[in-house]
């Protein structure tokens, strides 16, 4: 008897035979034994995990001389044949193959024909995806109301290519890959059945390497075996596939964690020299890496791992950190995808292994933070020993500003943290040997003290006090004291310092921290001689918003010059250039664009019912002309009455220049560029 591989002499027979395939196996076997049978089947899944071969038992389970029957007998005739694949009724299509819409017509004319020799007449079409479109179409009205004895089964690695018209006709069942453990159980089996000698590990290899196709897996297992001898060993499938192994893995990455690059490159190029390729190298180093991961994780099941947690090297594990670990196995991913249009895929290779070399320095992002946590609470003079949570602290806070309104007052609104103490430094955080020992709360200021932050050093100049007397900053008099700020005795009460509010409307300055010589501060008229009478001066009263405009003198047409002042209710008067700043000023809250716009305006003349303004360009008069109620409302506030703006143009004087004479070398590159002076001076 001529030699049969082994995907082909295990192939199942039996729905009990079917591996990790139980939820198609029972239901089919239900539906049997109920005579439920559909007259169209859809089998989808990966490749190698049994469709195939459950769409053959279900043939012969259908026309077993002693069924149908869940359990096909697989002795009688049919059963043989169908085994063989030489059975009449039994029709196996290869849908990649049989594409056209003319194999469907020979379909659909042969259905016209009862079974020879069993009961049904079943179609099996492997690979239905790949029919066209024109196919499909052709069998819908088949396979929706075939004959009684008819009964078709499609099987389809690609499920997204089979037509939403074909699917609702059928009944459908997806097939899983199969687990890694009952992979390696299957290989041991067949091991055992050809007297070889096969060791866990390397079996275990075998089932990794298959991603849960048995078909893989059997294949894989015939090309060891042929190499093995009678013994399959997992060196004897690194020294002959061209494997790293576990071994030599922890050896590469320990020198990486201890710094040794000489060592790591030598290693690679005994990897390469030995018949490696750079591909499998990565694929190797990065399933180490992995389940390095997966160890820091707490996961010890060897399914999982590849290889018992004891193979793996106790140095990488504490030499590195899970988040040391997660980026070691990051920049292996990126390495595979970039080396496909690398220069040299070996010096991408070695670039890479050099920079895990100093892997052990490389800080996350979340370790930096804890670090500067750390620091910060240091310089804010929290005791480093204590543990405390400030990140989370840190976090409340920022989701109160987020969920806060945005205006002025935000800042004053927020939570404060309280002064709690902080985490301890995190590792590779200088420390201060004299932090380690702070000084007892209870010793006296007055004493000389050797902890370096203990009283934050002197206090400035402006700020130095007796040092028998304690400093309270929030004093509001002290506070006052040291800002030179100039309040009213009348606002300084028992509770505090009542601040005096701005009217809108108002010409208030800001206080001044300082005096003139003169003896007048900003809140009194300023005299004659002084620089701010040319300036924009406003003032009004403090507790009103009206102004009674009263004019001392006019000409014969109603205008008033601007030397001319009013009279307001307080007794104060009122030039015309008060009046230009007043507005200017309340304007700057309202609308910036129209106050900037108003500063460039030049002379204002008052008369009878409106102010007049000169403007020195076009492009202010737009800006303006829109916002001119709003002008005039402003006016009216501060004079007291019903008053209009208006604006003219004004007129530029024209700039006349001297004829000069060019020098010679202007008139050589007048001649040369034949240009002109369009621009400049002379």
């Amino acid at each position: 008897m001529s030699y049969e591989v082994t995907a082909t002499r295990r192939r199942p027979q039996k729905f009990d035979d079917l591996v990790g395939q139980e939820f198609v196996a029972q239901t089919l076997k239900n539906s049997i034994k109920s005579g439920k049978i559909a007259h169209a089947y859809l089998f989808s899944g990966p490749r190698g995990c049994g469709k195939t071969s459950t769409a053959r038992i279900l043939a012969k389970a259908l026309n077993c001389q002693s069924g149908p029957t869940d359990n096909p007998c697989g002795t009688c005739s049919n059963c043989i044949e169908i085994t063989k694949g030489s059975n009449l009724d039994v029709i196996e299509i290869d849908g990649a193959s049989n594409t056209s819409v003319d194999n469907i017509r020979q379909i659909k004319d042969e259905v016209l024909f009862p079974p020879s020799n069993s009961r049904y007449k079943i179609y099996i079409i492997d690979e239905v995806h790949m029919l066209s479109t024109s196919a499909f179409n052709a069998l819908l009205k088949t396979i929706e109301e075939p004959p009684e004895y008819i009964i078709f089964i499609f099987a389809t690695t690609e499920l997204q290519k089979v037509p939403a018209t074909i699917k609702s006709r059928c009944q459908q069942f997806n097939f899983r890959l199969v687990a890694i453990d009952k992979v390696k159980d299957c290989l041991a089996d067949a091991a055992k059945e050809l007297g070889i000698q096969a060791d866990e590990e390397a079996l275990f290899w075998i089932a990794r390497e298959s991603t849960g196709s048995m078909r893989d897996a059997y294949t894989l297992f015939d090309q060891v075996v042929a190499f093995s001898e009678g013994h399959i060993t997992y060196d004897k499938i690194r020294d002959k596939l061209g494997l790293v192994g576990i071994d030599r893995l922890n050896a590469i990455f320990e020198s990486c964690v201890n710094g040794q690059s000489e060592i790591v490159i030598n290693y690679i190029d005994e990897f390469l020299q030995g018949g490696i390729s750079i591909e499998q190298l990565i694929s190797n180093c990065a399933d180490y890496l992995r389940s390095l991961l997966l160890i820091k994780s707490g996961i010890t099941k060897e399914a999982l791992l590849g290889n018992s947690p004891d193979r793996f090297s106790s140095v990488v594990l504490n030499g590195w950190n899970t988040i040391q670990v997660e980026r070691a196995l990051s920049i292996f991913l990126q390495l595979y995808r970039d080396i496909r249009y690398s220069l040299s895929p070996r010096y991408e290779l070695e670039l890479t292994f050099s920079r895990l070399c100093w892997l052990s320095q490389y800080v996350s992002n979340v370790e930096v933070k804890k670090a500067i946590d750390a620091a910060q609470a240091l310089l804010m003079g929290a005791n480093p020993q204590a543990v405390a949570n400030v990140s989370q602290m840190q976090n409340v806070q920022q989701n109160t500003a987020v969920n806060s309104n945005a205006n002025a007052g935000f800042v004053q609104n927020m939570p404060v943290a309280p002064a709690v103490d902080v985490a301890p430094i995190p590792n590779g955080l200088p420390r201060l040997s004299m932090l380690d020992n702070p000084p007892p709360e209870d010793e006296s200021e007055g004493e000389e003290q050797s902890h370096p932050f203990s009283n934050g050093g002197s206090l400035p100049p402006e700020q130095s006090v007796n040092n028998n007397q304690p400093v309270e900053p929030e004093a509001p008099k002290e506070l006052d004291e040291r800002l030179k700020i100039h309040i009213p005795q009348s606002n300084i009460t028992s509770e505090g310092v009542v601040p005096t509010f701005m009217i809108q409307g108002s010409s208030t300055y800001t206080l001044n921290p300082d005096e003139d010589d003169s003896g007048w501060t900003n809140t009194d008229t300023p005299p004659e001689d002084n620089f701010y009478t040319e300036q924009y001066y406003t003032s009004a009263a403090e507790n009103s918003y009206e102004a009674t405009l009263q004019p001392v003198s006019s000409n014969q047409n109603g205008n008033i010059p601007a030397s001319e002042v009013f009279s307001t209710p307080d007794g104060r008067n009122l030039s015309i250039d008060e009046l230009k700043a007043s507005v200017i000023s309340n304007l700057s809250i309202k609308n910036t664009f129209v106050s900037a716009a108003l500063e460039q305006s030049g002379k204002w003349t008052i008369k009878n019912d409106y102010v007049e303004a000169e403007i020195s360009t076009s492009y202010n008069i737009s800006v303006l002309q829109k916002d001119v109620p709003l002008i005039s409302e402003m006016i009216s506030t501060v004079c007291g009455k019903t008053m209009g703006f208006n604006m003219i143009l004004k007129q530029q004087e024209e700039v006349k220049r001297e004829a000069v004479e060019l020098p010679n070398q202007v008139k050589i590159l007048l001649d040369v560029f034949k240009g002109d002076i369009v621009a400049g001076k002379i």
